[in-house]
């Protein structure tokens, strides 16, 4: 059976731009980080992860991932898949999405963050729901 985003959950995890990415270690134990995010069209996550870190090799490793937004009390936790996004254009188009919506600035345009990104050795996670818990 397909995803669908509860109305609720989604407008959560859009009001939000943090959350803490969770991804397993090559011991089985979790490891999370901090990231930002914004969500597409389609209701994915997209991330911009380094990837010479532990969150990327450990997505490619094992892609069942979850991520957990909070406000105050309120927790959202988000169930998916990852997926690695590592060709331009995408690449340089969905960073440019996270980069608008982290630092309230208007979109850059993508052509212009290709050398940087190569440079700082970034790429993208795109995680793809599959369940969302919300805890009040």
């Amino acid at each position: 059976m397909a995803f669908t985003w509860n109305s609720e959950h989604r407008e959560f995890a859009e009001m939000n731009i943090w959350a803490i990415l969770a991804t397993g270690r090559k011991d089985g134990s979790p490891q999370q980080s901090m990231i930002g995010y914004t969500i597409d069209d389609q209701g994915r996550f997209i991330i911009s992860v380094k990837h010479d870190r532990a969150k990327w090799n450990n997505a490619l490793r094992q892609p069942k991932v979850s991520l957990s937004v909070s406000s105050g009390r309120d927790n959202l936790i988000i169930y998916g898949s990852a997926e690695a996004i590592t060709e331009d254009p995408l690449r340089a188009e969905l960073t440019a999405d996270v980069v608008a919506k982290l630092r309230s600035v208007d979109r850059p345009d993508p052509k212009t963050l290709i050398e940087f990104l190569d440079e700082q050795k970034r790429t993208v996670l795109r995680i793809t729901p599959d369940k969302t818990v919300f805890h009040s």
